[in-house]
């Protein structure tokens, strides 16, 4: 039986509309460019990059900055903190829709 829902128990730094989007692209990769979750996202580069410290600052997400010949490259995944918040967020929306479902009669 799915634990009770508790909206308390969700993490806000996650649930915000783009770190959501972050943390699911970035759960399904090791790591990813800034280009990238920049396309993945939608995001301008002034949002995603703020949002992208955020992650890190909470120890969800690392960010790499290297060049790559001439060329700057930034990249960015989640560390384990993150990918453990990250099923722990999904367990909880799951808990959610577990009880928002219609019960058998």
């Amino acid at each position: 039986m799915t634990e009770a829902f508790d909206p308390q128990a969700l993490d806000d730094l996650i649930h915000g509309k783009l770190r959501l989007s972050i943390m699911a692209y970035l759960s399904g990769v090791e790591r990813a460019s800034f280009n990238e979750i920049k396309a993945r996202t939608k995001a301008t580069d002034g949002n995603l990059s703020v949002n992208l410290r955020k992650l890190e600052e909470a120890g969800y997400a690392f960010i790499e900055k290297r060049f790559e010949g001439r060329k700057p490259l930034t990249e960015a995944g989640l560390t384990e903190a993150g990918r453990s918040a990250w099923i722990a967020y999904l367990d909880q929306m799951a808990s959610l829709l577990d009880q928002s479902r219609p019960k058998p009669q």
